[in-house]
């Protein structure tokens, strides 16, 4: 190790305070690795120089880069198929009945990373309803990551992002090919809403969403701040949302208002009552 074990704390409590991401001291790997990454993308001379530098400004710009540095972003299209498969054969079916009068659909994507995710949706939805224009769409797509939400907003992905479990006909059909790299269609790409959203943080005001996919965060987080988001994705979610979590993640002993069912081979979490 080349980071001290003070300067593995110190950047363990700025995380913390900023994002609410426990960090501990097996994580000591880990967090010298991705600040080598900053200090080289910066030009500082070393990890301790960076350090030193957030110690001088711990407030400034350098704290979200570092936190940034931080968040993990391993994300693919259709991760984790059985979500989306109960979103395609069932949920969405069901909700686009539901929905009918109103014909508005909203659905949130938390930590959304490169987008994959929210674009995997958008894919689905499409394949629905194609092109109906009496039908309003929004999809929110959040992160604390900046570099992420321009990724996405973008939504240029290589040959190894689009390899990873997009089927071949939608990527025919929804993707244009630029050189190596591969952007989704302007119809999807104007689906998908960017904002910066710290989860740790009162949310900002949001639409009533009808699914709220919040899937492999809750696991960085301790008990306490899981307890505060979902509680706030209570204010967010309609009665008869569909909240979709991580594979091991669960709001048991959590928060007991919400109930564990099945759709399919998938778990999803809806309000009691």
């Amino acid at each position: 190790m080349t980071i001290s074990g003070a300067d593995v704390d110190f950047i363990s409590q700025v995380v913390r305070a900023r994002a609410a991401i426990v960090l501990d001291r097996s994580k000591e790997y880990l967090i010298e690795s991705r600040l080598q990454t900053l200090a080289r993308e910066r030009g500082d001379e070393s990890v301790a120089d960076l350090v030193k530098k957030l110690r001088a400004q711990p407030n400034g710009p350098l704290r979200d880069q570092v936190v940034e540095a931080m968040t993990t972003n391993e994300t693919s299209f259709f991760r984790d198929i059985h979500p989306f498969r109960a979103m395609q054969d069932t949920i969405l079916p069901e909700l686009l009945v539901q929905r009918g009068r109103e014909r508005s659909l909203s659905i949130w994507c938390a930590a959304c990373s490169s987008g994959q995710e929210p674009y995997t949706i958008a894919m689905l939805i499409q394949e629905l309803i194609g092109a109906d224009p009496s039908w309003r769409v929004r999809l929110v797509a959040t992160d604390i990551d900046t570099q992420m939400l321009n990724r996405t907003k973008e939504g240029v992905y290589n040959q190894f992002e689009v390899n990873r479990g997009l089927p071949a006909p939608l990527l025919v059909r929804y993707f244009a090919r630029h050189g190596l790299n591969y952007q989704i269609d302007a119809r999807l790409r104007n689906m998908v809403e960017t904002k910066f959203l710290n989860l740790a943080e009162p949310f900002p005001p949001m639409p009533q969403m009808d699914i709220v996919f919040l899937r492999n965060v809750l696991i960085y987080f301790d008990v306490d701040m899981k307890k505060k988001i979902l509680a706030q994705v209570k204010k967010v979610i309609r009665p008869d949302g569909y909240l979709f979590l991580g594979g091991a993640e669960t709001t048991m002993n959590i928060d007991d208002q919400w109930v564990r069912s099945t759709v399919g081979r998938a778990t999803v979490y809806r309000l009691q009552g």
